[in-house]
């Protein structure tokens, strides 16, 4: 898969520009993984760190935080925090009528790195709500900061089709394509980026890896959290809009993309994955989708009574490609729902021979992409004993366990890549256009209608159809 290589290396220096560097987001994801990078020497040795947000700190105040972040996430420090928490600096405030002080503080940073090289690359994250990414934007344009930067979004990227494109129009304005680095985690998750392995080393999956073998891919996301605590966010966006056309579509893409023609050219695979989500056909609400909403919903404070709002979503997507094409992509997410997971699921279609009407379970592949990842294999063998009977079992690999290997966090890998210029695993505007085309349907009039289903079971009964004559093969 794609690496730092000859080809992308690290630059010699390195400013981070955190926006957003007290919020929620910034502290449990953004400043841990940043602490992880460096400590497994994916940085130059020369990087800064600058903390941007409206709180009144200073860089004590800033630098505490980062340590109070980094211990809660890990548990640890690096061993050489005493030096990593030296490098953390803040700036008061940013908008596009005001710099504050991040111009003048850049400028002194850049003298601190001038003996390192080339001129430091200067990256900006943005860990603030989708509204701030407009005046942000062109707040860099208009106080120079864009130039030769790069800037990483968070999603998501648009809520509709229509946001999508006026946010876009507006970066452009102000960045080339090759400077917006638009962040979706899920792809930075060790499993998702295994499967580049998983497909193009190993013949016994390669080769099944088409309509030809394939009867169904499953990606199921339950979750069993509420939304309590984000209630507003929620009431506002739904587990449609949240999930689907941002993780679950992307997480398709990758799954069912063709072979790139060079693997470790980030280009190559890009232009992989943007070709087969431009195939997404646009979902059919009334046939290929079921929403709900688990009972008490509309019982959490913030929540209107009459609320109509999507906690759970299924979705049958079809993928007109020749190598998928009749092959329905089943996609599911939820809150409230009866355990956690991550999950891909290829079901494989029965073989033929003596024993194709004696099998009753399918073989899978399957992928966890949760924490560090897993793959299983779901066989038949022979059920131990005199007769010719038949049972189901499932062989894992932990990826975890695999000699030598040290995952990353997805942040983290993330990270990495936006440094040395990889956008392999980020999306495109191509990309999320395509996606938002395919999701546009469920933002109309013919939007069902969210069905009720029970905190702690797997999402409404009218869910089931959709997966037949097969099965939701988690948790079912």
């Amino acid at each position: 898969m794609p690496t730092t290589n000859e080809l992308r290396p690290l630059p010699d220096s390195v400013i981070v520009v955190l926006y957003g560097a007290t919020g929620d987001l910034a502290g449990r994801m953004v400043l841990p993984a940043l602490a992880e990078v460096h400590e497994r020497d994916l940085t130059p040795a020369n990087w800064r760190l600058v903390g941007c947000a409206r709180d009144d700190l200073d860089d004590e105040g800033f630098r505490r935080r980062f340590e109070e972040s980094v211990s809660r996430s890990r548990g640890s420090l690096p061993d050489d925090w005493s030096t990593v928490r030296e490098r953390a600096r803040y700036a008061k405030g940013f908008s596009e009528d005001d710099p504050g002080t991040l111009p003048q503080l850049l400028q002194e940073l850049r003298g601190e790195l001038a003996g390192s090289g080339s001129e430091p690359l200067v990256l900006h994250f943005l860990a603030v709500p989708p509204a701030a990414f407009g005046p942000i934007t062109r707040g860099l344009g208009a106080h120079g900061l864009a130039e030769g930067a790069r800037v990483v979004y968070e999603k998501p990227y648009g809520t509709s089709l229509q946001s999508f494109e006026e946010l876009d129009a507006l970066v452009k304005e102000v960045l080339d394509e090759e400077q917006v680095f638009r962040i979706d985690h899920f792809l930075g998750k060790e499993a998702v980026q295994s499967i580049y392995a998983i497909r193009f080393a190993n013949q016994l999956f390669g080769s099944e890896w088409s309509k030809e073998s394939v009867e169904q891919v499953q990606i199921d996301v339950p979750e069993d959290l509420d939304v309590a605590n984000r209630a507003a966010f929620y009431e506002a966006t739904g587990a449609a809009l949240d999930m689907l056309v941002t993780h679950l579509f992307q997480v398709a893409g990758q799954v069912a993309m063709d072979p790139p023609a060079d693997l470790r050219d980030p280009d190559s695979v890009l232009d992989a994955r943007e070709e087969v989500l431009k195939s997404f056909r646009p979902l059919d609400p009334a046939r290929d989708v079921v929403l709900g909403q688990f009972d008490g919903y509309t019982s959490i404070d913030g929540v209107p009574a009459n609320s109509v709002q999507d906690t759970f979503v299924a979705a049958r997507l079809w993928v007109d490609t020749d190598r998928w094409r009749g092959v329905p992509f089943l996609l599911r997410t939820g809150k409230r729902m009866a355990r956690k997971d991550q999950r891909i699921t290829l079901v494989l279609r029965p073989p033929e021979g003596p024993l194709m009407d004696e099998l009753h379970e399918p073989n899978t592949i399957e992928i966890g992409f949760a924490g560090d990842g897993e793959v299983i294999l779901g066989i038949t063998v022979k059920t131990p004993g005199p007769d010719l009977t038949f049972s189901s079992g499932r062989a894992r690999l932990d990826l975890d366990d695999v000699p030598g290997g040290e995952p990353l966090s997805a942040y983290a890998s993330l990270i990495q890549d936006a440094l040395v210029g990889d956008r392999s695993l980020f999306t495109t505007a191509e990309g999320l256009r395509a996606a938002f085309t395919a999701f546009a349907p469920l933002q109309g009039p013919d939007r069902p209608t969210p069905v009720p289903y029970a905190p702690g079971s797997w999402g409404p009964q009218e869910a089931r159809r959709l997966a037949e004559p097969r099965r939701w093969m988690l948790g079912e």
